[in-house]
């Protein structure tokens, strides 16, 4: 692959932007969100965040003419048969608040017990070349929790107030952006990224 100086974040989700900036930092690369160049969201259309990933990416890279960096990521829960997966972001319809998610996902919970209540933050990237790459890379990464009875902590975005780590005693909304930034799905995904941007 050759050397990146600019890269599109295939995101108009302002928490994204704000975590994926420090992460690229050490390679000097300038990210440059797509809602900055009035670039719309694309239908998510995947049956896995891969996929979804792969469209974003593709749309990005197209509309801009810019190699693209792109993530799909979102809370799988065992008690609700893996959901809400690939529609954490819409749990609670097209346009709701992280609040409305946070309720939303309370609401499906309702019933689950507490032995039950492990739940699993996947992140899956993909930085595309171009719209025909026919290689684009792929990284993953996966943060395991507890989704509390009630939210707690101000940080983070999505449903982080609700995500609690036994490891770290305190949800991901209870954590600095710094510590995020070493455990979080996101953070591993990216790592892998790098050691293939930067062998």
């Amino acid at each position: 692959m050759k050397v990146l100086s600019r890269l599109i974040l295939a995101s108009n989700n302002q928490g994204k932007i704000e975590e994926f900036q420090p992460l690229l930092a050490p390679l000097g690369i300038e990210l440059i969100s797509q809602a900055s160049l009035g670039i719309e969201s694309v239908e998510e259309t995947g049956l896995s965040f891969i996929e979804n990933a792969l469209i974003k990416a593709r749309h990005a890279c197209m509309r801009s003419g810019l190699p693209a960096l792109a993530d799909d990521s979102g809370l799988s829960v065992a008690a609700l048969n893996g959901g809400p997966g690939i529609y954490s972001a819409r749990i609670a319809g097209a346009d709701a608040s992280d609040e409305d998610k946070v309720q939303a996902l309370l609401q499906q919970m309702a019933a689950v017990p507490n032995d039950q209540r492990q739940g699993c933050y996947h992140c899956a990237i993909v930085l595309m070349q171009h719209p025909l790459d026919p290689i684009p890379l792929i990284a993953e990464g996966y943060l395991e929790g507890i989704i509390l009875e009630q939210p707690s902590g101000v940080g983070g975005f999505g449903f982080d107030p609700l995500f609690y780590l036994p490891t770290q005693k305190c949800t991901v909304a209870q954590l600095s952006l710094s510590e995020k930034n070493k455990i979080s799905h996101r953070a591993v995904a990216v790592a892998k990224l790098l050691t293939y941007l930067n062998p």
